[in-house]
């Protein structure tokens, strides 16, 4: 509880340290408008345009329940991956025979392109929810297991000897030297998963559903209203930079301060 309430009292320093990265969307988006000036609408619409459609678009109830299908379905698969990922990731990274025998694995769902699997979970479980669930599971689980194996992998023995000799409590042994050390591994490969998945379900419900974010920009393709294609992409760009930059960051800043 207090580690969450020095985040919370934390917050407003970590706002006013963004400011970077404020600068880099507004040159973002003075880069967009000159895009538009060169192009011109139909291809590139205005951040003008397309903010309007977003606004306009926000007012309506629907839209929300679209948002809200897209976050479901993405929070769910992610969640899967994460406990799954990390828990075998920590096992077979503190097994050198474990380690071996899941690298083949890892390379075979890594190297298989997320539209193969669209393609057999539409197949196995039919055009829903869990077709899209599948998909962000086995598209981001790698990467998430990877991230979990190599931190437990790299855990010094010297540092375990350390923690030995001075014989600390096993929760000492376990948040303040193993957990900062192995979190510094799991944590990108978090924040990577994440960004997987909510590609990945966009992807899959653009193929394989009748709603969610992904069903509204295939709607949007086929009528040629590239403004509100791009006003979805801001949805979903500033949801996941929300759930990244506003939730995500300000923990891994809390736990990674044995850094300095």
């Amino acid at each position: 509880m207090k580690f969450f309430l020095k985040i919370i009292k934390d917050f407003p320093a970590f706002l006013w340290s963004g400011w970077g990265a404020i600068a880099s969307i507004l040159l973002f988006i003075a880069c967009w408008d000159l895009g538009n000036q060169v192009y011109g609408n139909l291809v590139l619409p205005s951040p003008q345009e397309t903010f309007s459609t977003l606004f306009t678009m926000l007012q309506d109830p629907l839209v929300w329940d679209e948002i809200m299908i897209t976050l479901y379905r993405a929070g769910i698969g992610f969640g899967i991956s994460l406990i799954v990922g990390t828990v075998l990731g920590l096992i077979a990274g503190s097994f050198a025979t474990a380690s071996i025998m899941s690298r083949p694995i890892v390379t075979i769902l890594v190297g298989m392109p997320p539209i193969a699997w669209i393609v057999l979970a539409m197949i196995w479980f039919g055009m829903g929810d869990m077709t899209v669930i599948f998909t962000v599971v086995v598209a981001s689980f790698p990467i998430v297991f990877v991230g979990a194996l190599q931190g437990a992998r790299t855990l010094e023995g010297d540092l375990k000897e350390m923690a030995d000799s001075f014989q600390l409590p096993f929760h000492m042994k376990m948040f303040d030297v193993y957990f900062p050390h192995i979190f510094s591994y799991i944590f990108p490969a978090w924040v990577s998963g994440l960004g997987m998945a909510w590609k990945i379900v966009v992807m899959a419900e653009l193929l394989s559903t009748s709603d969610g974010i992904g069903a509204s920009l295939a709607v949007a393709r086929s009528q040629l209203d590239t403004p509100t294609a791009l006003a979805l992409v801001v949805i979903m760009i500033a949801s996941l930079m929300i759930v990244e930059y506003i939730i995500l960051e300000p923990i891994k800043r809390e736990v990674e301060l044995w850094r300095d």
